[in-house]
C-alpha cells in the first residue's frame, strides 16, 4: 500500500514537472504579463444547456484533463486568451464559454426571466458540463467567474477536480450585503449604486463600452492595454441581454430585484456561507484597484488542500490576462 501511495505521488510530481516545463516553453512564445493582442480564439462554438444556447470555445486535446475558465464583468472570454493555449499545449482539454448576456450566449427562450443572481451563473456552469458530457472539470474563474466558481466547487464538489479562484471566496449573502460598509468601501462600490436606479440601467446601456473601459482602468490601473485588446472583448457587451443581466445582478445583490423560485433553496445554502473542500488555489494581483477581500478573511473557508498566491509587478483585477503563465500554472498545481 505504501508502495502504491510513493508511486502515485512520483506519478503527480512528474506531471506537475512536465506541464510546468511546458508552460515555460509556450510562455516564450506569448510573452511578457502585459503582451498586447498576442493570440486569438477561433469563432465560438454553440450548444444548447439548460435555459441557454452557450457560446463557448474550445481548444486542446480531446482526451485531456478537463479545465473550464470563467470570465466576469465588464470582461469576457478574452480574459482567457493567452491562458487557454499555455493550458492547452500541457495537454488540458480547455473551455470557455461567455456567460449568460455575454457575446453569442442566448437564451432559449424570449420567456425566460433574465436572472443575473449567482445561483443562475453556477447551474449554467453545470447545465454545460452536462451538455458536454463532462463528469467533472478544474474550475478556475475571475470576477464573476470566480464567484460562480466558488459555487460550483461548494455545491457540486464531485463535479468540481480542484478550483483556481482571483481574490478567493466570493460567495455572496444578501443578509450581510444589508450591512453598511465605512464610506471608503462604499465608494468602491459606487457602480452597484448607480445600477440600482434607472438612471443607471439607461446610462449603462447608452454608455457601456465607456462603462467598461473606465472599470477596466480603475481595477487594473497598471494594466497597459491597448484600444485592440478593449475592443475585442467590449464587442461581447452588444449582446442584447447584457444591459438586463447585469443590473439585475447587482440589483439583486442589494435585495432590490426578486430571484427566480426555483434557486430559493440553493441560494439558502449559499447565504449560510458553505466551505469549500476541493483543492484550491486562490490568487491576487498586487495591484488589484477593485472591491476585494483580504486573503486572511477567507482563508478558513478553504477546508481541504489550499495554498494563497500574490501575484506582483503591477498585476490587477483581470489577472488571467495582465499574468496568464502564473494562472495557468496554478491551474496545473491545484489540479496536480
Amino acid at each position: 500500500m505504501t508502495m502504491i501511495d510513493r508511486s502515485e505521488d512520483i506519478d503527480h510530481r512528474r506531471r506537475r514537472f512536465l506541464c510546468t516545463a511546458v508552460l515555460g516553453i509556450a510562455a516564450t512564445r506569448i510573452g511578457s504579463a502585459n503582451a498586447q493582442m498576442t493570440t486569438s480564439f477561433a469563432a465560438p462554438q454553440q450548444i444548447d444547456a439548460g435555459v441557454l444556447n452557450i457560446g463557448y470555445v474550445e481548444v486542446g486535446p480531446a482526451d485531456g484533463t478537463v479545465v473550464i475558465l470563467l470570465h466576469g464583468w465588464p470582461y469576457d472570454i478574452h480574459t482567457y486568451v493567452d491562458v487557454a493555449p499555455l493550458l492547452a499545449a500541457a495537454g488540458y482539454r480547455v473551455i470557455v464559454p461567455h456567460l449568460r448576456g455575454y457575446g453569442t450566449t442566448r437564451f432559449l427562450l424570449d420567456a425566460t426571466p433574465r436572472n443575473g443572481q449567482q445561483a443562475a451563473l453556477a447551474v449554467d456552469v453545470i447545465a454545460l458540463m452536462d451538455a458536454l458530457k463532462i463528469e467533472k472539470a478544474i474550475i478556475a474563474g475571475c470576477d464573476w467567474g470566480a464567484r460562480t466558481a466558488n459555487i460550483v466547487a461548494a455545491l457540486w464538489p464531485e463535479r468540481c477536480k480542484a478550483m483556481v479562484s482571483v481574490s478567493g471566496y466570493l460567495i455572496g449573502s444578501r443578509e450581510i450585503n444589508k450591512m453598511p460598509l465605512p464610506p471608503n468601501a462604499e465608494l468602491e462600490w459606487w457602480y452597484q449604486y448607480y445600477f440600482a436606479t434607472e438612471r443607471g440601467r439607461a446610462g449603462y446601456d447608452k454608455y457601456r463600452r465607456d462603462f467598461a473601459r473606465l472599470i477596466w482602468r480603475s481595477a487594473s490601473p497598471k494594466w497597459n492595454f491597448d484600444d485592440a485588446v478593449f475592443d475585442r472583448s467590449a464587442a461581447s457587451l452588444d449582446n442584447p441581454d447584457q444591459v438586463a443581466i447585469v443590473i439585475h445582478n447587482y440589483r439583486w445583490r442589494l435585495g432590490l430585484a426578486d430571484g427566480e423560485s426555483k434557486y430559493d433553496d440553493l441560494e439558502k445554502r449559499l447565504a449560510q456561507g458553505p466551505d469549500i473542500s476541493v483543492p484550491t488555489i486562490t490568487l491576487e494581483g498586487d495591484a488589484n484597484g477593485a472591491p476585494h477581500p483580504d486573503a486572511g478573511a477567507y482563508a478558513r473557508k478553504f477546508v481541504g488542500k489550499y495554498e494563497h498566491r500574490l501575484i506582483t509587478g503591477g498585476i490587477g483585477h483581470n489577472l488571467p490576462q495582465e499574468a496568464p503563465r502564473a494562472f495557468a500554472q496554478a491551474v496545473v498545481d491545484a489540479g496536480a
